[in-house]
């Protein structure tokens, strides 16, 4: 696949929120699934907040988003112009077109270059993102390059990448990520200084099993201590979703990270 045109037949349509989105997405390389509806679940959204999805890839997150709040504008940033063109398309085959906008460009590009692809410095109440999370050289990167771009970043890049979020998100706004768990430490020190009364929201496959996933949501500016929540079980012990992941996975629901 080149990174200007994908090939209709490579592509699939995926229903999320138990279909009430219809989304297509490469049927190589990474592909939106679970994390990007938590996600978008997590966004604590007010009626015309304005969101800044950071590597939307084909704008699920986004989607999923308006599908709970229609109110509000979002704006997806990825750094594949094909991908870009997916999630345009995705969005208007969804309703969404005029609420949805993309924006081609790369999160360590600097500032200048940023605002002249059409970002606003501190223009979003709320901004979200799932970043890359292994180092170059930790992990052998995939042989499809769209799939290492989503899962790989260069060392030191995570700094950046929080930076970015950072300038984005307008004075007292929140950022959300969903990130590894394993990888927690890190975040929490990039995020430090730049966002306080963080939450910290484990996602847990079965309620034996240790999170593997976790979302964390920060206000900017704020002095207020990190905060650990008891976090959602996935699954069931005989595999199946429970009733509360169902809720969001089907229904579309919030989740409501609260102390």
């Amino acid at each position: 696949m080149s990174s200007s045109k994908i090939k209709t037949s490579a592509t699939s349509t995926d229903a999320f929120l138990g279909g009430r989105l219809n989304i297509v997405q490469p049927r190589q390389g990474h592909r939106a699934g679970s994390d990007a509806v938590f996600l978008a679940a997590a966004v604590p959204v007010e009626t015309k907040a304005r969101v800044l999805d950071a590597g939307a890839g084909v704008g699920v997150a986004g989607l999923c988003l308006l599908a709970r709040i229609p109110s509000v504008t979002i704006t997806a940033v990825e750094i594949d112009a094909a991908l870009c063109r997916l999630a345009e398309a995705n969005a208007a085959r969804n309703g969404c077109a005029e609420s949805f906008k993309t924006v081609n460009a790369d999160v360590t590009w600097p500032a200048k270059k940023l605002g002249a692809a059409g970002l606003l410095r501190e223009g979003y109440d709320q901004v979200m993102a799932n970043p890359p999370f292994h180092e170059e050289g930790a992990v052998r990167a995939a042989p499809d390059r769209r799939k290492a771009t989503a899962h790989v970043m260069q060392a030191g890049d995570l700094a950046v990448w929080i930076r970015f979020l950072a300038s984005m998100t307008a004075p007292k706004g929140r950022v959300t990520l969903i990130y590894p768990a394993e990888h927690l430490g890190a975040l929490l020190r990039q995020l430090e200084g730049r966002f306080g009364d963080v939450k910290i929201f484990p996602l847990f496959p079965r309620a034996t099993v240790p999170a593997t996933r976790i979302i964390l949501q920060g206000r900017k500016g704020s002095r207020a201590a990190p905060k650990l929540l008891p976090g959602l079980v996935l699954h069931d012990s005989d595999g199946r979703y429970t009733d509360a992941a169902e809720a969001v996975l089907r229904e579309g629901e919030a989740l409501r990270l609260q102390a």
